[in-house]
C-alpha cells in the first residue's frame, strides 16, 4: 500500500502502525502529485490519500490513480468528520474516508476491509455526507470544490437494470443494509447479495458507496429523504 500525506509525522506514524500489524507499506508521497507517481511505479492495492495537500490535492490525485488503475483503492485522510470533500471523493472513486486521529486497530481494520474490495463507509454514514453536501458540490465547479465525474458516466445504464434491481439500488441509497434490505422486500440475504451484485456489475460499480451517491445522482433518491 501506499501512503500520501503532506505531514512527515503521519506518514511516519501510519507506517510504523501498519507494519506492526503485518501490513506491507511499499511506499510514500508527500503530495498527491508525487501519490500519482508512486501509485503507477509501485502499483499499490491500497492508497492512503489525504485530501487536504499542496500543488495537486488528493481529490485530482485521486482521479488520476484510479484512472490509471482501476483496481487501486483509496481512502481519503481528512482531519474533520463529514468534510465537505469527502463527498467528492466518493463520487470520483474513493471507498471510503477515514479520520487523521484513528485507533491504530480501526487504522489496520479498515485497510484490510478496503484491499478485500468492500467500502469502508457505512451506506448510512455515505447518506449523511450525501445528503449534506450534494446540493452544494452540484452548484460549484473547480479544484478541490467540484463533484467527480464518476457517477454521471452510469446514468444510461440505469436503464439496464431489472425494477427489482431499481428498487434495490434506492433502498441502497437509502442506507440500508443487507439485512434491512431483505427485510423490506420479503428477500433472503442471500438473494438480496446475488441483486447488489448485478448491480454492480451492470453500472460497473466499486462498491456500496459508490452505489449511495449514484442513487442521489440519478435522482433515485432525494436529499433529505428518509429511509
Amino acid at each position: 500500500m501506499l501512503i500520501a500525506d503532506d505531514q512527515e509525522l503521519v506518514r511516519v506514524g501510519f507506517r510504523l502502525i501498519l507494519t506492526a500489524r503485518g501490513i506491507d507499506v511499499a511506499g510514500e508521497a508527500a503530495d498527491g502529485a508525487q501519490a500519482v507517481t508512486e501509485a503507477l511505479r509501485l502499483a499499490p492495492d491500497v492508497v492512503l490519500m489525504d485530501i487536504r495537500m499542496p500543488g495537486m490535492d488528493g481529490l485530482e490525485a485521486t482521479r488520476r490513480v484510479l484512472a490509471n488503475d482501476p483496481r487501486c483503492r483509496v481512502i481519503m485522510l481528512t482531519t474533520f468528520d463529514l468534510d465537505r470533500y469527502v463527498y467528492a471523493a466518493l463520487a470520483l472513486g474513493a471507498s471510503g474516508f477515514l479520520l487523521k486521529d484513528v485507533t491504530p486497530e480501526h487504522l489496520a481494520a479498515a485497510v484490510r476491509l478496503v484491499g478485500t474490495g468492500d467500502a469502508l463507509l457505512a451506506p448510512s454514514i455515505t447518506r449523511r455526507l450525501v445528503e449534506r453536501f450534494a446540493p452544494a458540490d452540484r452548484a460549484v465547479n473547480g479544484g478541490l470544490d467540484a463533484p467527480g465525474p464518476a457517477a454521471p458516466a452510469a446514468h444510461a445504464e440505469l436503464a439496464t437494470l431489472t425494477p427489482r434491481e431499481l428498487e434495490v439500488l434506492t433502498l441502497l441509497g437509502k442506507g440500508l443494509s443487507n439485512a434491512e434490505l431483505a427485510y423490506a422486500l420479503t428477500l433472503s440475504e442471500a438473494t438480496v447479495k446475488t441483486h447488489v451484485a448485478r448491480i454492480f456489475a451492470k453500472l460497473a460499480l466499486r462498491d456500496r458507496a459508490q452505489a449511495v451517491v449514484i442513487a442521489y445522482e440519478t435522482g433515485l433518491v432525494s436529499p433529505g429523504g428518509t429511509a
